[in-house]
């Protein structure tokens, strides 16, 4: 219990911490965002500072990596975490610091997160003492999908971050559903017996910290620098428990989401103009159709802390 609390309490000090410090230089250098003017609701953030994300990140590295000097299975989920974590940060820095609409193009972005999954793969296959055999839910038993594994790692990792990316467009929303998915691998790697336990639980206390400051009415979001490497997180945190297979389960709401949006798009492009649902990803739909923001958050997350439930049961 030790390695739960105490790295829990550690990174949530550390974001209160840097919440006041940070906020106001966000504001200065305009790091503010700018919301779609069709939700009537949303016009009120536009200026609110946004890639809070560095203080998780900052949090969950200086906790991190202190733990992972005697738990090394850390230092793949630190450096996938950070990596995602600054393709992120370049991309919001052109879009609020350039005034680059679009921040990195979506080339450049899938082209830095096929290399981040690249060097996680070579890791996993070539110097992990972690099997890449696949726990399959509901049966204990684990699969060896053989050299199917990597593309099922590619297919999580990039499912994953991008779902996380699209989660992120409501105050709190990723915040919570990723605290709810962290408390299942919290529990999870504690019955294990791994030695990620602490760095999960930095990673839950530096999101109660910032949930102090994004909740609604949000005083600054997370941004694409949050979003990505909260999405490597989840991902190289299932690696590293051999429970990838559980991320459809837990994460369900970031699969709907990234999942929305694909719909949505291919559709449109198929009959030149048509939609699925009402605005993508997802949570949007809900808004156009009456749910309140609040609403939203707290179906979404409340879907994710039962999927969590029932996945560890399942365990």
């Amino acid at each position: 219990m030790f390695k739960v609390f105490l790295p829990m309490l550690v990174a949530f000090i550390i974001v209160l911490i840097l919440d006041p410090i940070c906020i106001p230089i966000l504001r200065r250098l305009k790091m503010g965002n700018t919301e779609r003017e069709y939700i009537k609701e949303h016009k009120a953030k536009n200026g609110t500072p946004s890639m809070g994300g560095v203080m998780i990140l900052i949090s969950f590295a200086i906790v991190g990596f202190y733990y992972a000097r005697t738990c090394p299975h850390i230092y793949p989920i630190l450096f996938v975490t950070l990596g995602f974590g600054v393709v992120g940060f370049i991309d919001d820095f052109l879009k609020a610091v350039k005034r680059q609409a679009d921040g990195l193009k979506a080339w450049q972005k899938m082209l830095c997160q096929i290399a981040i999954t690249t060097g996680f793969a070579v890791y996993m296959v070539k110097y992990s003492d972690v099997s890449l055999e696949l726990r399959v839910p509901f049966t204990g038993a684990y699969l060896d999908a053989g050299w199917l594994a990597v593309v099922i790692l590619y297919l999580a990792v990039l499912g994953t971050v991008n779902g996380s990316n699209f989660t992120d467009g409501l105050d709190g929303l990723e915040t919570s559903v990723t605290l709810a998915i962290c408390g299942f691998f919290g529990v999870a790697s504690a019955t294990l017996m791994s030695d990620i336990t602490p760095a999960i639980a930095a990673m839950a206390g530096a999101l109660f910290g910032f949930l102090m400051h994004n909740v609604h009415p949000a005083k600054v979001f997370m941004g694409d620098t949050g979003s990505l490497a909260l999405g490597g997180f989840v991902v190289t945190t299932a690696y590293m428990l051999q429970l990838p297979l559980f991320i459809v389960i837990v994460a369900l709401i970031y699969l709907v989401e990234v999942l929305s949006v694909i719909l949505q798009v291919g559709y449109f492009k198929l009959t030149h103009g048509k939609r699925i649902f009402r605005m993508a990803p997802i949570h949007h739909h809900f808004e156009l159709g009456g749910w309140s923001e609040v609403k939203v958050v707290a179906v979404f997350t409340t879907v994710t802390i039962f999927l969590s439930v029932f996945a560890y049961y399942i365990l």
